[in-house]
């Protein structure tokens, strides 16, 4: 029975990322991820005002709270284990870390944070989604640099 236990507390620590760089990550996406999902809940009064259609489908069956939690949990589970392996396993040289690490927050900052940011913000600003994505995608790099920078 205690191997059982042992075992389980074992793997249980990959589910927290490693206090580097990928925790900052997950904090920071995170915060992006959960301002979508408040403005969503504040803001949305009927499924069909989704614009996302899936997300549609799971406030429709479900209802709109549970509904968007369960998709969002669906949907943002697989990357917060992404980011916790990755902060377990992914150790860089400093030469090649100088080089990857910007691309990766480039990469983060356009297809999660402003995806987000541009889902959060489409509720009360009226923009265009590629202002508002590149909005998203510009206060993220600001945020990780001054996060870094520290």
């Amino acid at each position: 029975m205690e191997s059982k236990r042992s075992n389980v507390l074992f793997f249980g620590k990959y589910l927290i990322p490693k206090n580097n760089i990928w925790l900052k990550r997950t904090c920071l996406l995170f915060t992006f991820i959960l301002f979508d999902y408040f403005a969503t809940l504040i803001f949305c009064t009927t499924p069909a005002k989704e614009a996302n259609p899936y997300v549609r489908i799971f406030m429709e069956n479900y209802g709109i709270p549970l509904g968007l939690t369960i998709f969002d949990f669906l949907i943002n589970f697989p990357i917060y284990l992404i980011l916790c392996f990755n902060s377990r396993f992914i150790s860089l040289p400093q030469q090649l870390s100088k080089i990857v690490n910007p691309l990766i927050d480039v990469s983060l900052a356009w297809f999660l944070a402003g995806y987000h940011f541009n889902g959060a913000t489409s509720w009360f600003w009226l923009a265009p989604d590629l202002m508002r994505q590149a909005t998203g995608f510009g206060l993220y790099l600001v945020v990780v640099a001054g996060v870094y920078s520290v």
